[in-house]
């Protein structure tokens, strides 16, 4: 019976510190509409309360920050860009401080949203070399705009949002990935593609995942008019501006720096393939209005994660 008290008294002393360290996080690392603090919900409600729980965890987040990150690879196939050029006054509410929104256009008054969407390629740590290919391939969406350390003078993306399938990928790294904000989609969601067509659906079911949805064509070369001419003058332009993004950033204010997360995707723009269709998506509307989405494919890309750096703020 002592014994058992024991154990008792040290389960409550450990809850009672793990609460008193949650709440003095959440004075610093406060919820927010987008990035990392955003609420998170499992797509099944209440049955995954553990879960929810965890991802919304900053203790178990400060934790895992001690954890050194290590080289990921991927060889992603069908990566599907929807884009909106949007008026930069309404994404620039958006960016952490610490950072600024990358201006496009002639008057420097737009901007870019884009969400990336793909189906992974045995995603995994690269030191497995060939037993990476007895890892799973999940399907992910990253939701980006375009910034820049002005410090610094480094550009890249900023994730408002990512999702993926995979419970396991989602908690893992929403708690190693700093830049990730992760989210899990409903196993429902798909991404196929044909050759001739290619068929997206993001489902949130009941959980905290952005939504899209898009029945898409190739078209038989780049086209010569679209939204993307509010900032560009041409669509290579667009390309250009758009693909080589190898730079994910991130702010915590509360260490005074900037995180960058280094890349490597090494797309030609003569293999990204234009695409028409609808694309419908709550989540996108409500961050870009009534802007109108234009997507292509780049049909596979080599990705690797090569390393995690800081900056001061």
């Amino acid at each position: 019976m002592l014994a058992l008290l024991a154990v008792l008294g040290l389960v409550l002393s450990i809850g009672s510190a793990t609460w008193v360290v949650e709440r003095a996080l959440r004075r610093t690392r406060r919820q927010t509409r987008y990035g990392r603090y955003a609420p998170w919900i499992h797509p099944r409600g209440r049955i995954a309360a553990p879960l929810n729980w965890a991802a919304n965890s900053r203790t178990l987040r400060m934790l895992c920050e001690r954890i050194p990150p290590v080289a990921f690879m991927s060889d992603m196939s069908d990566v599907v860009y929807v884009n909106y050029v949007v008026d930069a006054d309404r994404l620039a509410p958006l960016i952490p401080p610490g950072l600024e929104l990358q201006r496009i256009g002639e008057a420097g008054d737009q901007a870019m949203l884009t969400f990336l969407n793909y189906r992974h390629g045995h995603l995994g740590p690269a030191l497995l070399g060939r037993w990476r290919r007895l890892l799973p391939s999940p399907l992910q969406s990253n939701w980006r705009v375009y910034v820049r350390h002005p410090r610094t003078g480094t550009s890249g993306v900023h994730f408002l949002s990512t999702a993926i399938d995979r419970t396991f990928h989602a908690i893992g790294a929403r708690m190693m990935a700093e830049a990730l904000p992760m989210h899990l989609l409903d196993r429902p969601s798909f991404l196929v593609s044909d050759g001739s067509r290619i068929d997206l659906l993001l489902d949130p079911g009941r959980g905290s995942a952005p939504d899209a949805k898009a029945r898409l064509s190739p078209l038989p070369g780049w086209p010569t008019d679209g939204p993307w001419r509010r900032a560009f003058s041409d669509y290579e332009q667009m390309l250009a501006y758009c693909v080589p993004q190898d730079r994910a950033l991130s702010v915590q204010p509360w260490y005074g720096r900037v995180t960058r997360q280094e890349i490597s995707l090494g797309i030609p723009l003569h293999v990204c393939v234009a695409l028409s269709g609808p694309v419908g998506s709550a989540a996108a509307d409500a961050i870009v209005g009534d802007a109108e989405p234009f997507a292509f494919l780049v049909p596979r890309v080599r990705f690797r994660f090569e390393s995690e750096e800081r900056d001061p703020v």
